[in-house]
């Protein structure tokens, strides 16, 4: 029996995971205990999710806890994807499966809504980055496509509030997830109530803001009989994901940046408060909320999103493992395609290589044609979109930063790490594929008193884990490359802007 172990639920937009993690004695043992697949699932034209599936998921994966740990764990805690949320009548009963971000309708609801409002005035009361799929407009989506939803709720959850509410019967939103939602004012630290008043949305629907940390409440009796689990606290990780992955990060000082790669990156710096000026809005970077009320300022780059659809076309002819695909991406020619990761063309394509074929053509460059080609242009771009984005970050923080920490997923893919290392110039430290499953477990380890400070997680994880440094090796021949790729970027925008 341990009651020095954590169970971290980490749930992405393409799979959810359960680790379970132990402190012995300075060094933090994780493991792998369960496993489940999550996507979006389409209905009358629409895209949501199916939480009901997923937490029917984490209830197994709690009851594979029980039978694993053979005894109580100290808590749990569960982290998610950012922005999407669901609504809850008076009876406490959800209405309607939440929407998904790549729902179609986000981008129309952005641009209604700005029109009531300066772009720059909700940046100046937020200091969020300006993603059609935001909370924000999401929610103006609702209220102007679906009003008889806004009309029967009381509450708004967000997704991790959403299964933390189906463990405890409590609601409340932890701060780095409100943060994202670009509906909370950082300097006021809390809701934005004239966001609100132009949404015609009352503002009661929202919960009371809380530091990570803090326990929301014991497991209901309910999930206790169906898992088996006994009486344990859940408490509130940094709910967002990329919060919690940002807490893992095993770094010291202040000289370095961050790249949470998986289906998304995000790119960006830690700061002890946020950073909103004219020069974060003209280059819309966002301030978003992390472990300690600290914030991370930083751009969303679509990541590996890329990638996983390309390979879905590819899988209908044979089952290619992404480590074939990295081996691919050395025999192709370099620099023959390259595309802006985050061309609209790219959200939501019904074919992904149809829809980089496109984008080639509107901007001059041949199209890629074998899998070689591909991998190596998806690959390429998003190493030169780093390096555009972290020249924007070193602008703007305005202190020098040294080396690069990639964590997610992406912190395997070695091609990546390289090309990402040639570009920037700089070392790149890869490492901690389930940073935010750690950074949740070490977040409620916290709670318990069990470390005393984010710089002794941040000792114990670098303690515990393997890292790997990838120094730059042709770095001249990519900065030969790069106005090339600013060019492209530049071309993208003028050819797909009304997609």
């Amino acid at each position: 029996m341990n009651h020095d172990s954590f169970l971290a639920f980490d749930i992405g937009a393409e799979s959810g995971r359960a680790l379970l993690g132990t402190l012995e004695k300075e060094e933090i043992r994780v493991k792998e205990i369960y496993r489940f697949q999550n996507k979006m699932i389409s209905k009358g034209g629409r895209v949501y999710w199916d939480v009901h599936h997923l937490f029917e998921e984490i209830k197994k994966g709690i009851r594979e806890c029980v039978r694993e740990n053979k005894g109580p764990v100290f808590s749990i805690g569960i982290d998610t994807w950012g922005v999407d949320f669901g609504l809850f009548d008076k009876r406490g009963h959800l209405i309607s499966l939440p929407f998904a971000y790549r729902d179609k309708r986000n981008k129309k609801a952005m641009e209604e809504f700005l029109e009531k409002i300066p772009p720059k005035q909700v940046y100046h009361l937020t200091g969020i980055q300006f993603l059609q799929f935001n909370s924000l407009f999401q929610l103006h989506a609702l209220r102007t496509q679906n009003p008889e939803i806004i009309t029967k709720a009381k509450d708004l959850l967000f997704m991790p509030d959403i299964f933390n509410y189906f463990l405890t019967g409590e609601m409340a939103t932890e701060f780095s997830y409100a943060t994202t939602s670009q509906l909370f004012n950082p300097r006021k630290d809390g809701w934005e109530e004239q966001l609100f008043k132009i949404l015609d949305v009352p503002v009661s629907l929202m919960q009371d803001v809380e530091t990570a940390g803090k326990i929301l409440g014991p497991v209901k009796g309910s999930v206790e009989k169906e898992t088996g689990i006994s009486s344990v606290p859940v408490v509130l990780a940094a709910t967002h994901d990329t919060a919690s992955a940002v807490a893992a990060v095993p770094a010291k000082g202040e000289e370095w940046a961050f790249i949470s790669s998986g289906t998304w990156s995000i790119m960006g710096i830690e700061l002890n408060s946020s950073l909103i000026n004219e020069e974060s809005y003209s280059l819309n970077f966002t301030n978003e909320g992390g472990i300690g009320r600290k914030f991370r300022l930083s751009k969303n780059i679509t990541g590996l999103w890329l990638l996983q659809e390309c390979r879905k076309k590819w899988r209908g002819r044979r089952n290619i493992e992404y480590g074939e695909l990295m081996k691919k991406a050395s025999s192709a020619k370099p620099f023959r395609s390259l595309i802006d990761p985050d061309c609209p063309l790219f959200l939501k394509p019904a074919d992904m290589t149809e829809a980089i074929g496109e984008f080639c053509r509107k901007t001059g460059q041949p199209r890629p044609e074998s899998v070689n080609e591909f991998v190596r242009c998806v690959l390429e771009s998003l190493a030169f979109k780093y390096k555009f984005v972290f020249d924007e970050l070193c602008s703007l923080c305005g202190r020098p930063i040294s080396r690069v920490h990639i964590i997610g997923g992406g912190s395997r893919n070695k091609v990546l790490c390289q090309y990402t290392a040639d570009a920037l110039g700089l070392p790149v430290v890869a490492g901690l594929a389930e940073a935010a499953a750690v950074g949740n477990i070490m977040i409620q380890a916290l709670s318990a008193g069990k470390v005393d400070s984010l710089e002794s997680v941040r000792d114990m994880i670098s303690a515990s884990f393997d890292l790997r440094i990838y120094d730059p090796a042709e770095s001249e021949e990519w900065e030969r490359h790069y106005d090339g790729f600013k060019r492209i970027c530049r071309e993208s925008h003028n050819e797909t802007k009304d997609y």
